[in-house]
């Protein structure tokens, strides 16, 4: 690595300005003082590093390049050093709140046009909160820089102008949407918030969590939030990187035309909290719509990017993340836990490392606590081994290099590095943190953090079920204090930058490169299966998919669930070979194999290191070839089954699901089943039933896609043992639906007082087909329910603020599939959102679509071709479709044909034809006692059934 570092300013003249003058020939802007170079990192030799230039504005806005010419894509991400530990007690959730209000318009950017703008650009965007940052980012064609820089340089410096108090209601309702489906309505939801309120200090800033409590949101008003932008939004605490297609030089203009004159904001001192130490271990509990009773005991540790942090990253590893691991042992292997898991939780302030088990229903969870610390007595007697850290240290490579696959991944990777390392090159030392650690470490950190360490412990209970806690509380919440406003938020200003160029003339994009689809090649192995390919040198690894059709959808109704069942059985013990010693080859060689079952497809997903292609797939071979069947493995991994189809039971969402496909399936048909079963069926099944599944897989049944560093001639090698495979031909299937829908129906599944309706809209449309009306059918349903920007999200989430989103699309394979539109709601709106539902349905299924909807549709999906090729994992997605499809090497040519020339009558033909809205199937997950009395009266046929979709009578 080359590191060259520059302590005053590098002045950009000459070329740099005559460069800024073509690009920029339309604007009269003067630039001013020129971004101030700070350094440059290169690369050496083979090293593992992230390329960046970095600069700084006179406002003191960073600016960090990488340049990525491999795609025509590039990211940006600005990062502000904000997030919710700035905050006060008693005005929790400010800064997620105001991520909600930075996608709400801006002077420049009218209401609602961020997102449209991205995705008719052919792109896609977010922004996340957390404790310590907000961020908010953008992948789109090169092409569209200019356009991004200008949206988000006008919400950095042109908000506040745009904030009312309509559009603040809004999305303070949005924001308890997503506080009530992410964790007020969702099993185990709460227990984050209990856990920081126990664990730190009253007032310290993690004592509470980033969405913030309701009273919290009730409270705060507009001005509050205007106030937080002005201190915390300004150009002095953001980093803005650019990564990918891009020139440095022209991000340089660009930015300093757009970016410069933003006012610097107020200083930014860096947090500190004063440390804090647990006296006594504190007991809490509380009671939730939970099925297993879950022990989650959290340990003070230590800070992000610390050495500790790193050991406390592989005790947790060791402790819990494989089945040769001393918790599984403890808890998984004697079926006293449905689930167990150990992680270092590390943050800018502090770090907490937690230990969650989930028990067995009949488990107390008095006897987990016991049982747990036994089970760490035990291991420390052993402590780490040289091979616990040989797996780690490889493992961490791999994932380490499958970040670094894409643009976003290294463009986040230096935003977060920046703001929270204070060093954009902070790879180094993190390769350098994991890579030298020690049995020592991670011993020590042991002792330091966890070996009788007073500790939080907290019980989450079934509904009724107190006495199941470990012990009686002897921790409670206190009174929380409504903080006055700081000072730091008085006598703030909104200056807004002054400019000699137009501000509100969106940039046009330059010219699109052409993007081309990955060249494939496609064989058959031995003659007989079929084999796609693609052969690519970025990063030192490969991907092998392989692929049986012989999921759900081909098992028997009664036994439904058997091909997931069979996907476990085939990750445990070979004849030869224990699972345990599988997994920890697996690990010592950096690989993974992930083995399946999916609605249709039953899957054996390899990644692997180059170097260690061969021997990752020699174990493959043996697991597959040689599979033990083991009667004791058998009864663990069908009672994980029985746990998680059980655990569904207490989740709205899933809930809809498996009543939404009871009754668009009827009840005769394998797929109105869920694709890991019922508990009456995965009963049913005994370990004969699955080596007589696992008995009907063939040669003729199987397909191979490929993406990586290797060539046709190498991978053919690599797979000559699939030649075992006995031949025969692909199972029969059942292509007939019974179940015809004479009229438009609402099904209603009581869940007693949930705060959401889940809702499912939908019928069964078309198979897949890449040209014809399902492909067209999906530009038909874009803007309609299909994008961000869609009728039915804007409707529902922009302007009514009922829900946190909501989507609809036409999923078909070569079987029907179904068209759904689906989302969470608000309880009490949950007669008015069908209402709504059905209403936007008629009319664009009778009026049709609109010459901005279709414009719109045309821009966003012709050009959000440029990113759907960038990672391994996307050009082998691209790759099996081919192959499953037997599609031509040009129909993505074919399909952009297709969208360039659809017109806006043939659209509305397929809206009145593929949105029958006067036969549409509609499941309502909610609470019937507010609920089912205002839906009866919305006109249409309401039936009350339960999630197997028997009506309750």
């Amino acid at each position: 690595m080359q590191k060259i570092l520059v302590t005053g300013a590098l002045l950009f003249v000459g070329l740099m300005e005559i460069k800024a003058q073509k690009t920029h020939s339309n604007s009269n802007n003067q630039l001013g003082a020129t971004p101030v170079f700070i350094e440059e990192v290169k690369k050496s030799g083979n090293e593992i590093v992230i390329p960046y230039k970095q600069y700084k504005l006179s406002n003191g806005l960073t600016i960090l390049i990488h340049e990525d010419h491999s795609d025509p894509i590039c990211y940006v991400d600005v990062t502000y050093h904000v997030g919710s530990a700035r905050e006060q007690q008693g005005r929790s959730g400010f800064a997620h709140f105001f991520e909600h209000m930075m996608f709400q318009g801006s002077k420049n950017v009218a209401d609602e046009q961020h997102f449209k703008i991205i995705t008719e650009s052919g792109g896609t965007l977010n922004g996340s909160t957390n404790t310590d940052r907000t961020n908010y980012f953008e992948t789109v064609p090169s092409n569209q820089l200019e356009k991004m820089l200008w949206l988000e340089a006008d919400r950095m410096g042109f908000l506040l102008d745009s904030v009312t108090q309509r559009k603040f209601e809004v999305q303070r309702a949005t924001v308890k949407n997503e506080r009530g489906q992410r964790y007020d309505n969702a099993p185990y939801g709460l227990v984050s918030e209990k856990i920081g309120e126990a664990l730190y200090p009253q007032g310290h800033p993690y004592s509470w969590t980033t969405i913030g409590y309701i009273v919290d949101l009730d409270r705060v008003d507009v001005n509050d939030l205007k106030r937080f932008y002005m201190r915390w939004y300004g150009a002095n605490n953001a980093v803005l990187t650019v990564a990918g297609d891009v020139n440095t030089e022209e991000v340089l203009v660009m930015a300093q035309k757009y970016f410069g004159n933003i006012d610097k904001g107020p200083e930014v001192k860096t947090q500190i909290v004063a440390p804090f130490k647990l006296e006594s271990n504190s007991y809490i509990s509380y009671e939730d719509n939970v099925k297993f009773p879950m022990l989650n005991i959290a340990y003070p540790s230590s800070p992000l990017y610390t050495k500790d942090d790193a050991a406390l990253d592989v005790l947790a590893e060791v402790l819990s993340g494989s089945q040769g691991s001393p918790l599984y042992k403890a808890f998984i292997e004697s079926k006293k836990a449905v689930s167990v898991n150990a992680y270092q939780y590390s943050r800018e302030l502090s770090g907490q490392f937690q230990i969650a088990i989930r028990a067995n229903s009949s488990s107390a969870l008095a006897d987990i606590e016991k049982d747990l610390k036994t089970a760490l007595n035990e291991w420390e007697k052993k402590g780490v081994s040289d091979d616990d850290l040989i797996k780690f240290k490889t493992q961490f490579q791999s994932n380490l290099y499958n970040r670094l696959s894409t643009v976003q991944g290294k463009g986040a990777s230096l935003a977060s590095y920046y703001t929270l390392a204070k060093n954009p090159n902070n790879l180094k030392n993190e390769i350098e943190r994991y890579t030298s650690l020690t049995k020592e470490d991670v011993m020590r950190v042991y002792t330091t953090y966890i070996k009788g360490k007073n500790t939080v412990i907290l019980s989450c209970v079934p509904k009724g079920k107190s006495d199941a806690a470990a012990q009686s509380d002897t921790w409670k919440m206190y009174d929380r204090k409504i903080e006055t406003e700081s000072d730091e938020y008085k006598n703030l200003s909104y200056v807004e930058a002054k400019d000699n160029f137009n501000r509100s003339i969106m940039p046009k994009a330059k010219a699109a490169t052409p993007v081309s689809v990955p060249d494939f090649y496609t064989t058959k192995l031995f003659g007989k299966i079929p084999l796609i390919g693609i052969t690519e040198n970025e990063i030192p690894k490969v991907n092998v998919l392989i692929t049986f059709k012989l999921g759900h959808r081909f098992e028997e109704i009664g036994k439904a669930g058997i091909a997931q069942l069979l996907a476990s059985m085939l990750e445990q013990s070979s004849q030869k070979t224990s699972a345990e010693e599988i997994e920890n080859k697996l690990n010592r060689l950096g690989s993974s194999v992930n083995i399946y079952s999916g609605d249709e497809d039953f899957n054996i997903s390899i990644q692997a290191l180059k170097e260690n292609l061969t021997a990752t797939l020699k174990i493959v071979e043996e697991s597959f070839f040689e599979p033990k069947f083991d009667p004791t493995e058998f009864e663990l991994e069908k009672k994980k089954q029985l746990d998680g189809i059980t655990q569904m039971q207490t989740n709205a969402s899933a809930l809809a699901e498996m009543a939404y496909r009871r009754v668009l399936y009827g009840p005769n048909h394998i797929m109105s089943l869920p694709s890991n079963g019922t508990s009456e069926t995965v009963n049913s099944i005994g370990l004969e039933d699955v080596k007589e599944y696992f008995n009907r897989f063939n040669s003729g049944s199987i397909s191979v896609a490929v993406s990586g560093q290797i060539s046709k001639d190498q991978i053919i090698t690599e797979l000559k043992f699939l030649n075992k495979l006995l031949p025969g031909g692909p199972a029969p299937t059942d292509l007939n639906l019974e179940n015809k829908i004479e009229n438009t129906k609402i099904y209603f599944v009581d869940k007693k007082n949930a705060a959401q309706s889940e809702i499912r809209i939908g019928y069964m449309a078309m198979p897949f087909d890449a040209t014809g009306e399902f492909y067209k059918c999906n530009i038909m349903n874009f803007s309609f329910a299909g994008a961000f920007n869609s009728r039915t999200n804007y409707l529902l989430r922009e302007v009514k603020g009922w829900t946190y989103g909501t989507r609809g699309s036409f999923n078909g394979t070569k079987y029907p599939g179904a068209y759904t539109i689906s989302g969470g709601f608000k309880s009490n709106t949950t007669d008015s959102t069908l209402k709504e539902f059905f209403a936007e349905l008629k009319k664009y299924s009778e009026n049709g679509i609109t010459n901005d909807e279709l414009t719109f549709t045309k821009n966003a999906m012709t050009q959000s071709d440029a990113l759907k090729y960038e990672s391994p994992l996307q050009k082998l997605g691209f790759i099996k479709r081919v192959l499953e499809y037997q599609l031509p090497k040009d129909y993505v040519a074919k399909q952009t044909a297709i969208l360039n020339t659809i017109t806006k009558a043939e659209i509305n033909t397929l809206a009145k034809k593929y949105l029958p809205y006067k036969n549409m199937i509609v499941v309502v997950v909610g609470d019937k006692a507010s609920n089912f009395e205002k839906v009866k009266k919305l006109g249409f046929d309401v039936v009350e059934i339960d999630v197997d979709g028997n009506e309750v009578k």
